[in-house]
């Protein structure tokens, strides 16, 4: 009798985890390498959480105090020396680029603001997109600020970092 209702409780506190957004299903991760001349490196993790995206990055080699433009792109290719192979922004639905708040492609990100030593752990949501549909694209970190206005891309600058995203 003590083990089933051990079981029972155990079974409940599965289940409010859950609803409570505890749960998490497929992750992947993009392990980012510098472009030429650059020193930005880092990890970034997508995980998926109920219809959302929980993303997490971690850069480093980043210009102290700058907010840098970071996007999905279409290619899962790192091999040019400047990341130019990865192609432009993964936007399946031919959407405009803008902020989450407004039409914008399924993975338009809010820019990372590097601290005071030139590096950055942060950790945001994205929707309208599963981290399948991400498995075998890229990461790119840009030089400069997203400013969620230019079409197509931000005009955040050249590519300082890439990495493909691979399932975990």
């Amino acid at each position: 009798m003590k083990s089933l209702l051990a079981a029972g409780v155990a079974a409940c506190l599965v289940a409010a985890c859950s609803s409570m957004g505890g749960a998490s299903g497929p992750k992947a991760v993009a392990k980012l390498d510098p472009t030429r001349g650059n020193e930005v490196r880092g990890t970034v993790t997508f995980t998926q959480k109920g219809d959302a995206v929980h993303v997490d990055t971690v850069l480093t080699g980043l210009s102290p105090g700058s907010q840098h433009g970071i996007h999905v792109h279409e290619k899962g290719d790192c091999s040019a020396p400047d990341g130019t192979s990865a192609g432009g922004h993964y936007n399946p639905k031919a959407s405009p680029h803008g902020p989450q708040s407004g039409p914008h492609h399924e993975v338009d990100m809010p820019n990372v603001q590097a601290g005071s030593y030139g590096g950055t752990n942060s950790s945001f949501d994205i929707a309208g997109v599963k981290v399948a549909d991400l498995v075998g694209k890229s990461v790119i970190v840009h030089r400069d600020a997203d400013d969620y206005a230019s079409q197509p891309a931000g005009n955040s600058g050249p590519r300082v970092a890439c990495g493909v995203i691979q399932a975990a």
